[in-house]
């Protein structure tokens, strides 16, 4: 097992439809610019579903990053907490958020519910096959990347800006969205 986690964050979506890979852009976004500390882990959960439970059992509390349908434009950032996030990975954008919700039900069942879950995203405008996000969504990258520096911040986790932000070591990071070079 695994050394125990303050802080998750866990960039969740399919790289290869369009918007729906923008939690894994984001995370590796997040990688790259800040310096994360100790307590803290930021991964690329992808489309992994029930795989994620170890993840998530060793983690007190969890930021989820993905896109999110809401009745709203395309681009929106969006933030949902504690028991509305499960709700809102029930309502399927994508075949990947039936496991995010599989993976909180699990959580819950096996008495590992993180303190607590947040949600954080972008209303998607395109979820098809194709490997680039829409131009509303690229643009709302930045902003989501910001969102999550404020709610780590919240949570006690300080990011600060990398030195060596052109020589960020990923070797270890397997990520699709790193792979793909996004």
């Amino acid at each position: 097992m695994s050394e125990r986690c303050g802080l998750l964050v866990l960039g969740l979506g399919n790289v290869l439809l369009g918007d729906d890979g923008l939690g894994p852009v984001a995370v590796a976004r997040l990688q790259r610019s800040l310096e994360i500390p100790a307590g803290m882990r930021v991964a690329d959960g992808g489309t992994l579903g029930l795989a994620l439970l170890a993840l998530i059992a060793e983690s007190d509390d969890v930021i989820l990053v993905d896109a999110v349908r809401r009745d709203a434009p395309a681009g929106t950032l969006v933030r949902i907490e504690s028991e509305e996030v499960a709700p809102a990975v029930r309502e399927r954008l994508s075949p990947h958020q039936v496991g995010v919700a599989d993976l909180l039900d699990a959580a819950r069942l096996t008495a590992c519910y993180p303190r607590s879950v947040t949600l954080l995203g972008l209303v998607p405008q395109k979820i098809d096959l194709s490997i680039e996000r829409s131009e509303v969504v690229e643009k709302g990258l930045n902003a989501l990347v910001e969102a999550i520096v404020r709610e780590a911040r919240s949570l006690g986790y300080k990011l600060v800006a990398r030195t060596d932000a052109g020589h960020y070591d990923n070797r270890s990071d397997h990520g699709a969205a790193r792979c793909l070079g996004l």
